[in-house]
């Protein structure tokens, strides 16, 4: 009798661990510019919340010069897009224990500054096997994480120019077997802005889809990055630019809707930078501050009325928000801060003032916390909720362009002088 009691407990205690060793967080890589789940969101736990140059570092890495790429993190491995003196173009693979460059490969010429920008923007992407990395002067290359170099492409020199004023600064989204690369332009080209989805193993071209607007100016003009919409069994590639949404079938780049509402006042500067981002099968659209739309996904055709769920006029222009399905959060380029509903737009919170300063970098949801770093080198730490809460300023004083980045337990900051490695890592 006993016994049989034992085997039960014993039975019960194993399911009970089965569960909470289930339960427990997983560590995260963070593959790419807004990290695993592409919307700025990370389920890390355990994070930093103070620091400085002197205490909770536990690496830092030189750097020659500011970049607004985000360092990408898989298992070991750190990759960064990097202007070097000169004009010259790597990207560098670095030892993510030590902080030390494993190897780095060249990927163009050509640098040069676009007002703040450099031609080393886009952020790269990594599966764990491979890394693909785009320049801003047009080159699209493919490396094994030896170092090799597996194909290459130049964009430009295949499609015509990049007609953008300040500069090409997309990343390319990795979704499946291929990346999704867009060229958004205008303002200083006739030629037509384009999609294109290209093979991850072979750089092969699966199918080029123009996108044609009615945007004048500088307005066509789209410095965002592509994002995967799921809901159901449906996917679909959402682009924004040229005043108007767009959601695309992933097999073929056709146009399935198109949602217009992006600069109502047919403004010709009404360039975008915030890129769109997917929570729980709603689009959420930035532009220049005004208005940010909310879209429901499952339309057809023009669905510029049919499924808007709400618009807001005080969003940002440069960072892109973030959202956990319930607040989304919202910072400005002058650093007041926004929190409303989700599902409504409804404002929760705002205007709120962070440390004043310009703030290019896009806000990081996690832990309980918005991280989010200025130009100055402060990274705000906000505690998520319905009520605004600073609960650290942690200050290098370094020219920062770049968002963080959040990896088993660790914090990436990258600034015009360092990559900082924040915090103890630690493996799920």
């Amino acid at each position: 009798m006993h016994v049989l009691i034992s085997m039960k407990l014993s039975v019960k205690l194993a399911v009970l661990l089965s569960l909470l060793v289930t339960a427990a967080p997983r560590a995260e890589n963070w593959p790419a510019w807004r990290g695993p789940s592409a919307n700025g969101l990370s389920g890390e736990t355990n994070l930093p919340v103070k620091w400085s140059k002197t205490e909770g570092i536990t690496w830092r890495l030189p750097l020659p010069a500011w970049s607004g790429s985000t360092a990408i993190i898989w298992g070991d491995r750190i990759f960064l897009n990097v202007a070097e003196k000169g004009a010259d173009l790597h990207l560098w693979s670095v030892d993510r224990s030590t902080g030390q460059m494993i190897w780095k490969q060249h990927l163009s010429v050509g640098n040069h500054q676009e007002r703040k920008q450099n031609m080393s923007s886009p952020s790269p992407v990594t599966d764990g096997r491979h890394v693909w990395v785009m320049t801003g002067t047009g080159f699209l290359r493919a490396f094994d994480y030896a170092g090799k170099e597996i194909w290459g492409r130049d964009i430009q020199k295949e499609y015509g120019r990049f007609g953008l004023n300040w500069g090409y600064a997309s990343s390319p989204l990795l979704h499946g077997d291929a990346l999704y690369v867009q060229v958004i332009h205008g303002m200083r080209t006739d030629d037509p802005s384009y999609i294109l989805k290209i093979d991850k193993t072979t750089g092969k071209t699966i199918w080029r889809q123009e996108r044609l607007t009615k945007a004048i100016r500088e307005s066509p003009d789209s410095y965002t990055t592509p994002a995967l919409l799921r809901y159901g069994t449906t996917e679909e590639i959402v682009v924004t630019g040229g005043d108007v949404v767009t959601g695309h079938d992933p097999a073929t780049g056709k146009e399935l809707w198109r949602a217009d509402g992006l600069n109502p006042t047919n403004n010709p500067a009404n360039r975008i930078v915030a890129s769109p981002f997917v929570f729980d099968g709603i689009v959420y659209a930035p532009s220049r501050e005004r208005p940010m739309l909310a879209l429901k996904s499952g339309g057809r055709g023009d669905i510029t009325t049919s499924h808007l769920l709400w618009s807001f006029n005080s969003g940002p222009d440069v960072p892109t928000p973030v959202t956990d399905g319930t607040r989304l959060y919202v910072v400005r380029d002058n650093g007041v801060m926004f929190c409303l509903d989700a599902k409504t737009g409804k404002t929760v919170y705002g205007p709120e003032r962070l440390r004043p300063a310009t703030y290019s970098g896009s806000p990081v949801l996690a832990d309980g916390k918005i991280y989010v770093t200025n130009e100055d080198g402060v990274t705000m730490v906000v505690r998520a909720g319905p009520k605004f809460e600073i609960l650290a300023e942690n200050d290098f004083g370094e020219y920062t362009l770049s968002s963080p980045a959040v990896s088993e337990g660790q914090i990436f900051i990258r600034t015009d002088s360092a990559l900082y490695a924040i915090g103890k890592r630690t493996k799920g």
